[in-house]
């Protein structure tokens, strides 16, 4: 049974071929990708970091569905993700693993543009790209994507990895998605996690902002900060239903640590005002 985004059954999903693409975080591994059409609809899936002789190596696919129920609990427009216990074949040989599926957030008309070749396109001479986005009326959205990014240790804020909509000419922001390069993604161990410092300012890539979480967050006009939902104790059990067989205590401990200090530091810098 499908349980907040977790389906612990073990299913058949060898019919899916994957395409490869090399991770880009610096270390070693492939991302794979894929997709059918099932009832004239979209579902698109991917693995965490992959190594052809170990299998999955990696558990940015968990962190993709913590990082969905924290956005859920805190009231942030997110892509919604369902994680799903499968059988895969990679290139003629079988893996036990865990795969994550989205469905398409496109509405029926509409194709997607990577940001940063929209900007490319449509940006004015000399427009940096906050200007731009300011122009296009989504500073707000930059914004909450430097909160949301401060909050799970997001590396990867790139321009493919934010999308416009276009409709006609309408036009309008995707909802937020791929954080699997957050939380503890680059922690191999349970030692490695309990040594993470839940404060740690790691380099990240940001489209519209600097190389720092916190230079990000803290650059946004006290009064233009978003308003989030509070975070209690008891959201814990929500935000790890299910996990607990996938991902050890110390990885979980040490998640649950960074959510709530970012999160109370945000809040007091919100509140300074």
């Amino acid at each position: 049974m499908m349980s907040h985004g977790v389906d612990p059954r073990l299913s058949d999903y060898r019919y899916l071929k994957w395409s490869h693409r090399r991770n880009s975080s610096g270390t070693v591994g492939t991302f794979l990708k894929a997709y059918e059409e099932r009832y004239g609809k979209k579902i698109y899936y991917k693995m965490s970091d992959f190594d052809y002789e170990r299998g999955v190596i990696g558990h940015e696919c968990i962190n993709e569905i913590i990082a969905d129920r924290l956005f859920y609990l805190l009231g942030i427009d997110h892509l919604n993700y369902r994680l799903l216990h499968a059988k895969v074949e990679v290139d003629g040989k079988e893996f036990e693993t865990w795969i994550l599926a989205s469905d398409d957030f496109k509405r029926p008309g509409e194709s997607k543009i990577a940001l940063d070749d929209f900007y490319d396109l449509f940006k004015r001479e000399n427009e940096t790209r906050m200007q731009f986005m300011k122009r296009m009326g989504w500073e707000g959205l930059s914004y909450l994507m430097y909160v949301a990014d401060f909050l799970i240790i997001n590396r990867d804020r790139h321009g493919a990895n934010i999308e416009v909509l276009k409709d006609g000419e309408s036009y309008r922001m995707a909802p937020l998605f791929d954080h699997g390069l957050s939380f503890l993604f680059s922690c191999k161990s349970d030692e490695e996690a309990e040594r993470f410092d839940p404060m740690r300012d790691v380099p990240v890539q940001s489209f519209t902002g600097s190389r720092s979480l916190f230079e990000n967050v803290k650059s946004i006009p006290v009064e233009k900060l978003p308003r989030l939902r509070r975070l209690e104790e008891d959201d814990r059990s929500i935000i790890f239903e299910n996990l607990d067989k996938i991902l050890s205590p110390s990885f979980l401990d040490k998640i649950w640590e960074i959510i709530m200090k970012r999160w109370q530091y945000y809040e007091n810098l919100r509140h300074q005002g």
